[in-house]
């Protein structure tokens, strides 16, 4: 509201109230971005306004946001000598945008100039220059200044060693081997705390965590003091690839060492253990902060509650989110939208819109997230028409649609196989300029899919690959099964081998689809020849692709090939249950080969899977429609052995 407090300015003015230069700094940080900045400027002169280092540096960033260097320039020599001169805040904004703009050379300049000056260069000015230097591929140059840091009492911070990190990676440096790193970083001098952290930086960057712990423990070994920066880094990617363990074993090395963790160690511990489903150890951690007098941050809590939100104690976290609200905490809508969530994700849609209200009450304006949730859990629980209602209310808050409210309801509309509604939300997202994602192409094909428009869905993959969208492995496996149903193996196969041809790897459910095509709608031999010819590629099929084949061939009265593939699927480790074995034995009842049903009744019991009642009411039905009267009393023996007989 910059503009209502120009007029508030002039009101003091009329008033004779003289406004402080802490009124007119603020005014000038927030019209930076345009030429009214040099109005209220020239209006602290006229009025004689003392003027601060703060004022200068304001217009220097000013004059430089609005691309007009040369002034900032000519503004820095008319200040030169005042009481307030030239800061280094000034000088930053400068090299800052210099460097942007690709001329290392002019801001270097302007960092020599700073030093005539008697000005001291901060972590910043550095930090600016060794980034413009590693944008411009002058790797060395850049680890020298690096240097040049520490010689004159400034350290290195996280900052600097992740740009340095990142010059390595963008002149392809990481990519290959590390040597050529360390001789670049290591020539003609013994590596030091600073080479040693880039080198943990940009093996973690690149996921090389091995190489970074190796390197970690030589420096422990060379007698460097290692910083929490080191540790941090280490930790983070540690957490990042899921070994939460060995990130916790060096968080007590961390403190063996004397160092103490902070904030940001903290906040990736638990943030990491809650990922890994570990709440209770991530809640030790969170109460160990407050020992500490370390106090956690709105993203700490976000960890916790997502954590214990994704372990489905949807309760314990309610209990914590109420604890959260009713501290001195101020209310953010992250946690709001994270219960939010939870609630619909265990479809209880009316808690979910209780906490909308209650952020209303609150004054918490709801951000797109909210709303996304909120449609989700009315999509879910097939209340569409509240769910479009609440599209008409995201304008009414400010907000604007995103592709994923739009695929959202597509996809509700598609389950519904309202075709018509879905086209009109996709006409409604081009008019507004919203690009579909991937997953809105997916759900219109699976629309179009169950309309049996299997041409146009095959033209909507195309346009797809024409847009640059990829399409993943459950766009296919949608299109694969349509075909399949509509009995046209050659095509799924086709698009099958499309897959490969895009690099594309197929999922199990793929292959689960295929198996099933040629075992209802096509050729059992077939089946049997895909079955093995993935064995031999060493590719693991699922329990239900053996499943599938199996019950095929029971329907088709080849039980010697199903009991090959029954014993498959108990050596490949799955677990064998009285309803795969019911479902076996109930095909071969159906044919009347009641001494192969027997014979997988008999190895059930090998098995040591207990027999239910309906799978014994079955085989009794059989013995006795084929007149097996021995069988049927061992029949009546074993169910009186599991205590099944009924009057």
């Amino acid at each position: 509201m910059v503009h209502d407090a120009l007029f508030v300015l002039v009101k003091m003015k009329d008033l004779k109230f003289g406004a402080s230069i802490q009124t007119y700094n603020s005014l000038l940080y927030n019209l930076r971005h345009t030429d009214i900045m040099w109005d209220v400027y020239n209006e602290i002169k006229v009025n004689g306004t003392p003027q601060s280092e703060q004022t200068s540096s304001i217009i220097v960033d000013g004059l430089c946001r609005q691309s007009r260097f040369q002034d900032a320039v000519l503004f820095l020599r008319d200040i030169e000598g005042k009481k307030f001169g030239p800061s280094v805040v000034s000088f930053n904004s400068i090299m800052s945008r210099y460097c942007k703009l690709g001329f290392v050379d002019v801001a270097k300049s302007f960092f020599c100039l700073m030093l005539k000056c008697g000005l001291l260069p901060d972590a910043y000015s550095y930090n600016i220059l060794i980034h413009g230097l590693c944008l411009a591929g002058s790797i060395e140059e850049a680890l020298e200044f690096a240097n040049e840091m520490e010689k004159h009492g400034v350290q290195p911070d996280m900052v600097t060693y992740k740009i340095l990190a990142k010059g390595f990676h963008l002149v392809g440096l990481m990519s290959g081997a590390w040597k050529i790193i360390q001789e670049t970083l290591i020539k003609r001098q013994i590596p030091d705390l600073v080479t040693y952290t880039i080198l943990i930086c940009g093996n973690c960057q690149i996921g090389n965590i091995e190489e970074a712990s190796r390197l970690h423990k030589e420096m422990i070994s060379q007698g460097f003091q290692l910083s929490i920066i080191s540790y941090t880094v280490l930790l983070s990617s540690l957490c990042k690839s899921g070994q939460v363990d060995e990130a916790l074993k060096l968080l007590g090395e961390m403190k063996a060492n004397g160092l103490q963790p902070d904030l940001v160690t903290y906040t990736i511990l638990i943030h990491g253990l809650c990922k890994q489903g570990e709440v209770p150890r991530a809640i030790q951690l969170y109460d160990e902060m407050y020992l500490s007098r370390i106090f956690p941050s709105s993203f700490t809590h976000s960890a916790i509650l997502m954590g214990l939100r994704d372990k489905g104690m949807i309760l314990k976290a309610r209990m914590y989110f109420d604890s959260l609200m009713s501290s001195n905490l101020t209310p953010d809508i992250i946690l709001y939208n994270i219960m939010i969530d939870g609630y619909v994700k265990h479809g209880n849609i009316r808690q979910a819109i209780n906490l909308y209200r209650q952020m209303g009450e609150k004054g918490i304006s709801p951000t797109i997230v909210t709303f996304n949730c909120l449609i989700n859990g009315f999509c879910k629980t097939k209340k569409v028409a509240e769910a479009r209602w609440l599209l008409h209310t995201i304008k009414l808050h400010g907000l604007e649609p995103s592709a994923v409210t739009y695929t959202t309801l597509m996809n509700a509309y598609c389950e519904e196989g309202n075709i018509q509604n879905l086209l009109e939300l996709l006409s409604e997202m081009e008019a507004k300029a919203i690009g579909p994602t991937h997953v809105t192409y997916t759900v219109m094909i699976k629309g179009l899919c169950k309309q049996w428009k299997l041409r146009e869905s095959c033209q909507l993959l195309e346009e797809m690959h024409a847009k640059g969208l990829t399409p993943d492995q459950v766009t296919y496996n949608i299109i694969i099964q349509a075909f399949c149903k509509a009995r046209d193996m050659r095509k799924a196969f086709q698009l099958f081998d499309k897959m490969l041809l895009h690099n594309l790897e197929p999922t199990s459910v793929t292959y689960n689809v295929l198996i099933k095509g040629l075992c209802v709608y096509g050729d059992l031999k077939a089946a049997d020849n895909l079955v093995v010819s993935l064995q031999a590629r060493k590719i693991n099929l699922s329990k239900i692709a053996y499943t599938t084949i199996i019950k095929a061939h029971c329907a088709k009265g080849d039980v010697h090939r199903a009991i090959a593939y029954f014993h498959q699927m108990s050596k490949r480790g799955f677990e064998v249950s009285i309803r795969d074995y019911s479902a076996v034995i109930s095909r071969l009842c159906k044919r009347c080969l009641i001494t192969k049903a027997k014979y997988f009744f008999c190895m059930m019991l090998a098995d040591g899977v207990s027999p239910d009642q309906e799978i014994c009411e079955v085989m009794l039905d059989a013995f006795q429609l084929g007149g097996y009267r021995n069988s049927v009393l061992e029949l009546l023996a074993e169910m009186i052995k599991f205590g099944l007989l009924r009057d």
